[in-house]
């Protein structure tokens, strides 16, 4: 069994539309998608989208996924999201919302090569915990306490990585359509006989053109700051390490 791992889609369908390009030529068994699906400038098109891989396909809910089927939270400052997150409830059929109620927060695949392997949104323990490459040791051990699997393949923060800590392998497959790397593109996950991390380049130009097209709240924000000139995968990554180790 070989996996494609998309994370972190977040409704950029262009990006979607060029990995899936990518993940044809590959020819997994398996399009394992991480959650963080629909959250962005296009909601229903991306499940629409992935609804045409059928069986192929096989998802696990992400936080905003889990967002999406309680009412929109009350904004508390400047942030976009809230707004946003009532946008796209607005853009899906009850239908639609109701799938993220049912979706497990793991899975665990007997990979080709890997043996089986857990996958996550943002740990094993939780779809909001941050994972990152800089995790220290001792959190990442306790993070993975009781887990049975040697390799474990997460999101959540947008940047890839690969590290073995203490036996424990864990990888973070990146971001389809919001990612913090050092260049721009779609970043996703190869997994049997071993793991790849791939990058698919897409026309940057064009998806922020369609993105601000859109009714999406903040569009043009969105366009600049995830698909053109998103932050440095070391930039993202000290500012989760801050946020969880309470440093800010």
């Amino acid at each position: 069994m070989r996996v494609a791992a998309l994370y972190d889609i977040h409704g950029n369908l262009p990006a979607l539309e060029a990995v899936l390009a990518d993940v044809d030529d590959a020819r997994p068994d398996v399009v394992l998608v991480g959650g963080d699906v629909v959250l962005g400038p296009f909601p229903g098109e991306t499940l629409e989208l992935l609804d045409e891989l059928r069986e192929r396909v096989l998802f696990i809910r992400g936080n905003t996924d889990r967002m999406l089927i309680r009412p929109p939270a009350e904004p508390t400052g400047p942030s976009p999201w809230p707004e946003r997150q009532a946008w796209v409830r607005g853009q899906l059929t009850d239908e639609q919302l109701a799938r993220f109620a049912d979706l497990s927060d793991t899975t665990v695949i007997d990979v080709d090569g890997l043996g089986d392997v857990l996958f996550c949104h943002g740990s094993p323990r939780s779809d909001e915990e941050i994972v990152t490459r800089a995790t220290s040791p001792e959190r990442l051990s306790e993070i993975l306490s009781g887990v049975q699997q040697r390799l474990v393949v997460c999101g959540h923060t947008h940047v890839q990585f690969d590290r073995v800590v203490g036996g424990a392998r864990v990888v973070n497959a990146g971001s389809i359509g919001m990612p913090y790397e050092d260049e721009p593109g779609a970043y996703w996950a190869l997994l049997g006989p071993d793991v790849e991390l791939r990058r698919t380049a897409y026309d940057l130009e064009r998806a922020a053109s369609a993105i601000r097209s859109t009714g999406f709240p903040d569009a043009d924000e969105f366009a600049e700051e995830h698909v053109l000139h998103p932050a440095s995968a070391e930039e993202a990554t000290e500012h989760f390490e801050r946020m969880a180790t309470g440093g800010g």
